[in-house]
């Protein structure tokens, strides 16, 4: 084999060897791309999920802040009308403690009235000896329906007439523009047994207080509805 064949070997060895360097670096590329392709996407994948993930937890948190915000408004227009009917019940009160002011003016049936209070107390404490407080301006009524109280009592408990003092300690006045914000009673009596361990309130106010606070559901039934009963 001369020289000239020699290099013509070698050449094509070269480009033999050249062309498969070239397709072993095509092939290489090509697989490093297509791995660089589904890393990148994974990547843009894994990126879109914190994306949504973070936009839901947002959401959410957006969400929660709405439902606190209208239950908050809620309560508070609760309690506004809440409120409301209070206010609205407490002046039915006022206004019924103020038409009782009529019912103590009326010497004739406040008379009756004391009479019944007195009775009803003494069947309840049923001492032989009871203490009996009043308004100051009310003693001489007091004093005039005892007797007749005293005997009814015992005729209905059949037992002997007690003995009724009345204290010298007075009940509150009637209310007035000078005593706006002090104590005051619109009348009736308290009777205590004799060692004070025993009391019955049966002032005007208290009888107020014990039928406002029985019938208070259908007041509240009759102004506001059944929700409000």
């Amino acid at each position: 084999m001369n020289d000239a064949d020699v290099s013509k070997q070698i050449q094509q060895m070269v480009r033999f060897i050249r062309q498969e360097a070239e397709e072993k670096a095509n092939e290489i590329s090509v697989s490093a791309e297509e791995e660089f392709n589904i890393e990148k996407l994974q990547l843009v994948e894994l990126e879109k999920k914190k994306i949504r993930q973070e936009y839901e937890r947002k959401e959410k948190q957006v969400d929660v802040r709405k439902k606190i915000e209208y239950s908050m408004q809620l309560n508070a227009s609760r309690i506004k009308v809440l409120q409301a009917q209070d206010d609205l019940v407490n002046s039915m009160k006022e206004a019924a403690s103020k038409e009782l002011l009529n019912v103590s003016q009326n010497h004739h049936i406040y008379e009756k009235l004391l009479q019944d209070l007195i009775v009803q107390s003494l069947l309840r404490l049923k001492e032989p000896c009871v203490l009996l407080r009043c308004r100051e301006d009310d003693v001489s009524l007091v004093e005039g329906v005892l007797d007749a109280a005293k005997e009814e009592y015992a005729e209905k408990a059949q037992v002997h007439s007690p003995e009724v003092i009345i204290d010298q300690i007075y009940l509150p006045s009637a209310p007035s523009h000078h005593n706006a914000h002090g104590s005051s009673c619109y009348g009736g009596v308290v009777l205590a047994s004799r060692d004070g361990k025993i009391v019955c309130e049966n002032t005007v106010d208290a009888r107020l207080e014990v039928v406002f606070r029985k019938k208070l559901p259908e007041i509240r039934k009759c102004l506001f509805g059944q929700i409000a009963a």
